[in-house]
């Protein structure tokens, strides 16, 4: 049987300095069957060139004839999409070589479809590619997490446990049921579409690695930083109104209270790893 086609999505701009790298860890997939969207917003830098570089029919290129800004790039990406299953992949991030093969794998044998999220553990990468931490659910072994226990797992948490675009793995289908990307709190996009993906089925935890994701000095991640437990409280709010998420007064609590922790903790970190950058 053929195996079932893969859209990636790179939105980028201003990437030229890490989007190569970005490309190549699609390319040395062990899973074949993808295509590769680089959806350029109108970059100033060489990024038409150094796609152009390549070769890989699989790639495909367009540049936006405007700047979109980061929503509307991301947003773009599903409309352009037409693989069985869909991954966004941020233009400094990068996919472990058996990410799609796992991930695939998962969904293929679940012909209920009632899996809407494949992901694993990934590492925190700094912008020479060294490994700063690896990241995942501690405690949980690899398999099928019922969607509130993982709600509430996030919830608790105060952070983002399921981690960022590239590291989950949705059909295609659930784009038009889940909409587009929100990203009126920046810090949170990913996750605000993790718990709408998440009405839609139960969650696959592959507890091997899936992804890496780059921080950097001038990163998006990095600038939104400062915002992100005001953003926090905004989103556990937003979801807790919908009594779908069965988001309790305890879990707001003390997702909350990590969540302020986390903040202060990742604004010095950030400042020790990029001092004087």
């Amino acid at each position: 049987m053929p195996r079932p086609l893969v859209s990636v999505c790179i939105p980028t701009y201003r990437g030229a300095a890490f989007l190569a790298a970005s490309i190549d860890s699609v390319l040395q997939q062990s899973y074949p069957n993808f295509e590769l969207w680089v959806l350029d917003d109108n970059s100033p830098d060489d990024t038409q060139a150094l796609v152009a570089r390549y070769t890989d029919p699989r790639i495909k290129y367009l540049r936006n004839a405007t700047n979109l800004g980061p929503q509307g790039n991301w947003n773009r990406c599903q409309k352009v999409a037409q693989g069985k299953y869909y991954k966004l992949l941020p233009h400094d991030d990068l996919l472990a070589a058996d990410c799609l093969e796992q991930q695939v794998a998962v969904l293929e044998a679940d012909q209920a479809g009632e899996i809407a999220l494949v992901f694993g553990t990934r590492q925190i990468i700094d912008p020479a590619g060294r490994v700063l931490m690896t990241r995942g659910l501690r405690g949980v072994k690899p398999g099928r997490m019922a969607a509130r226990d993982v709600i509430r797992r996030v919830v608790r948490a105060g952070a983002n446990p399921i981690g960022e675009p590239g590291n989950g793995l949705i059909r295609r289908e659930l784009l038009n049921k889940v909409g587009p990307y929100d990203a009126s709190s920046p810090f949170l996009v990913d996750m605000d579409y993790w718990f709408r993906v998440l009405m839609h089925g139960d969650a696959w935890y592959t507890a091997t690695q899936a992804s890496s994701f780059r921080v950097c000095p001038g990163s998006w991640s990095v600038a939104i930083g400062g915002k992100q437990y005001r953003d926090f409280k905004g989103f556990v709010d937003k979801f807790r109104a919908d009594a779908r998420y069965q988001i309790s007064g305890s879990d707001r609590a003390i997702g909350l209270v990590k969540a302020r922790l986390a903040s202060v903790a990742r604004a010095i970190y950030y400042w020790y790893l990029f001092a004087g950058k």
